[in-house]
């Protein structure tokens, strides 16, 4: 390959007929477009018929041939492809929308393309409504009819103002079959489509210029297996259309009269008209000869009725009546006799149905010796409709499923993923569900995990819901998933955190908290459950701070909270202290311990112990009636008022003892001739003795 250096963007062609092959490659300077190379070929089986490709592989190969000759003409590897389609089912929507704005707006490009947008969309929309099969169709095309500027006709709306924009639109449509046969065997040759429109649209751009659009013109493009139909008036493309009738019916009668393969009946057709005789060998490897007056007089039924059927359809696209002109393109209308019977039908003079070919091509230029005729109307086409389909439908593969996408140039995987109608939770990680439940009876909320991202690739590249995407792109997507369900212990609860402090034989000890899960203790290992109903204690008991502390406690020792005889299951909140003894109240050692405290304030100290977790008590004390009892202390009388109920202590009001000045070794407490302690309560009649101990 020479690798040849070209002044503009090279455009790759393919005109994909039912007989053959065409490729071309060009590129556009100024006004002009340059082919530098075009190559054909014919199938070598009947591998489509009527415009629709029925061997996929067989087409797919002959692609491959014809790209191999234009690369090694070129000089360089073709990789992007323009294609058109055509096909026995056309269905065609021509729709109206309106775009307004809140006031005079200056018009530029992107609102032209929204509009146009908008009302492709709303023919798919009325086309989808209008179907009455399962056929599954494509929007293939479209061409803007005109336009309008607060409602007159205008041909360009770009740099005016408006308050409203709207446009006529046709919109064309082909069964799937018919796109994704063309698509795939693109594919087998090692092309990407760059664009796709249909033949009667490409045809258009180069067989009527738009300054012929303002008359009523027909252009009728007989290929081998479709006849393409457009209609032009008032400077607008106006309608499409297609029969199912071409030049492989004269083809088809040539065979069968002559008793010859189908090849060598298209070489008769050929030279009907170049030889007054034609030699050819039957099936039977018999010699033959026909004369083209001969093979004139049995394709002219035929010939006939491709007539017929193709005004009729004229007059239809049409609103019922004849045109002023047809031009004729494609292979199909060389048959002699054709075009003079197209004019017969539709009742106009001869000279206004006529072959074009090198009359439109003079701003074409060929590189190569290539004579300019009709045959090369549609695949130059193909080529033209290129750089007026920069906003056009593309075609991408999303998790093996083809989608078709408008085309703004500013296209991503999220695109095709709304367009594939991907669900939008399968493209973001998910939470996995909350954990609910309560904490001191206020409602908490554990929220669940981000699962796994989407895994997205384009073209086996990663890539993410950003990533630009073009015409043939192949997309895979794998969803998201869902996270775990929410998780919690009972030890990440910030409350759990918090500890409480007491003291414990004069040292402070910090604990934590102890949580209640439905009644029921639970570590702060505990993994809290749905709807568990939480509550942080603010209290121990004095065997769980024995279990903390890992301390053993025989059983004949004396247990004490706030100095007050306790047991196991008595409740210790914060700031509380905890004693235990050998002795029972061993009075100077708690002395000491109290730091000869004054009763006040030993009495203060235990009335605020009660206080606070004992709350509830105290009010019922507070409901109880105050009785007064009489004891013996010191063998002197003394009352008490004021209570519900005494404890040994409350004597210290009622009798001159100083313990601030000590007067021996410790203060010795008896009750009723016993030992006795500061906490225990008293009744009426006890027998108390209260003295220094030597």
């Amino acid at each position: 390959m020479d690798g040849r250096k070209y002044t503009g963007q090279l455009v790759f062609g393919l005109d994909i007929g039912t007989r053959s092959i065409v490729g071309t490659v060009g590129y556009k300077a100024g006004n002009r477009f340059i082919v530098i190379a075009q190559r054909s070929k014919e199938h070598e089986t009947r591998a489509m018929l009527d415009g629709q490709i029925h061997d996929i592989h067989k087409v797919g190969e002959t692609i491959s041939e014809v790209k191999k000759g234009l690369e090694e003409a070129i000089g360089r590897k073709l990789s992007e492809v323009c294609i058109a389609a055509a096909g026995r089912v056309l269905r065609t929507v021509t729709t109206h929308v309106e775009y307004p704005f809140s006031g005079d707006k200056e018009i530029g490009q992107e609102d032209i393309y929204a509009l146009i947008a908008a009302g492709i969309e709303k023919a798919y929309q009325e086309f989808l409504s209008d179907q009455d099969d399962d056929m599954k169709f494509y929007c293939v095309g479209h061409s803007v009819v005109r336009f309008y500027l607060n409602g007159y006709p205008m041909g360009n709306l770009e740099g005016h103002k408006a308050r409203t924009i709207g446009v006529d639109l046709i919109a064309t449509f082909l069964p799937d079959e018919v796109v994704g046969g063309l698509y795939k065997a693109v594919e087998l040759a090692g092309l990407n489509v760059n664009s796709l429109t249909l033949e009667p649209i490409a045809a258009i751009q180069l067989a009527i210029p738009e300054r012929f659009r303002m008359l009523n013109i027909a252009l009728l493009d007989v290929g081998a297996g479709t006849s393409d139909i457009s209609i032009t008036n008032d400077g607008c493309i106006l309608a499409y259309g297609m029969i199912p009738m071409a030049g492989d019916l004269l083809t088809e009668e040539i065979a069968r009269h002559c008793l010859v393969d189908f090849a060598t009946a298209e070489q008769i057709k050929k030279q009907v008209g170049e030889k007054e005789t034609i030699s050819f060998m039957d099936v039977m490897l018999l010699p033959q000869n026909i004369s083209s007056e001969e093979v004139k007089q049995i394709t002219a039924p035929v010939i006939d009725d491709m007539a017929q059927q193709a005004a009729d359809k004229i007059k239809e696209l049409n609103g019922d009546k004849a045109v002023s002109a047809v031009f004729v393109v494609g292979g199909g209308g060389k048959i002699p006799g054709y075009t003079e019977a197209v004019a017969d039908k539709l009742g106009i003079a001869k000279e206004r149905v006529a072959l074009r070919g090198e009359e439109v091509m003079q701003q074409i230029v060929f590189e190569e010796d290539v004579k300019k005729d009709s045959l090369l109307v549609t695949p130059i086409g193909i080529c033209l409709n290129f750089y007026e389909q920069s906003n056009n439908f593309i075609f991408v593969s999303f998790n093996d499923e083809r989608i078709k996408i408008y085309d703004n140039n500013r296209l991503t995987v999220a695109d095709a993923a709304i367009q594939a109608q991907f669900p939008n939770d399968g493209l973001f990680p998910k939470r996995g569900d909350s954990l609910d439940f309560t904490v001191n009876g206020k409602q908490r909320m554990a929220r669940g995990q981000f699962g796994e991202t989407a895994v997205i690739t384009v073209n086996g590249e990663t890539a993410d819901i950003y990533t630009p995407i073009h015409a043939n792109d192949l997309i895979r997507v794998i969803p998201s998933t869902a996270g775990e369900k929410g998780r919690l212990t009972i030890g990440e609860l910030p409350e759990s955190t918090e500890s409480l402090q007491v003291i414990v034989n004069d040292k402070k000890v910090e604990v934590p908290r102890f949580a209640s899960v439905n009644g029921v203790l639970q570590s702060g290992y505990y993994e809290i459950q749905e709807n568990d109903e939480i509550e942080i204690l603010n209290y121990y008991t004095v065997g769980q701070i024995l279990e903390f502390m890992d301390v053993l406690i025989e059983p004949w020792m004396n247990l004490y909270v706030n100095n007050r005889l306790a047991n196991r299951d008595t409740p210790v909140y914060e700031n509380f202290s905890v004693l235990w003894t050998r002795e029972i109240l061993p009075e100077p050692q708690m002395e000491s311990r109290e730091s000869e405290k004054s009763k006040e304030t030993v009495i203060q100290e235990e009335e605020e112990s009660r206080e606070e977790p004992e709350t509830v008590e105290m009010e019922a004390e507070a409901e109880e009636e105050a009785v007064s009892i009489s004891v013996i202390v010191n063998n002197q009388l003394v009352v008490l008022e004021g209570k519900a109920e005494y404890i040994y202590v409350d004597v210290f009001e009622k009798i001159d003892f100083d313990r601030s000045r000590p007067k021996g070794m410790g203060i010795v407490t008896t009750l009723n001739g016993r030992p006795a302690q500061y906490m225990e309560p008293i009744h009426d009649g006890d027998v108390l003795e209260i003295y220094w101990r030597s």
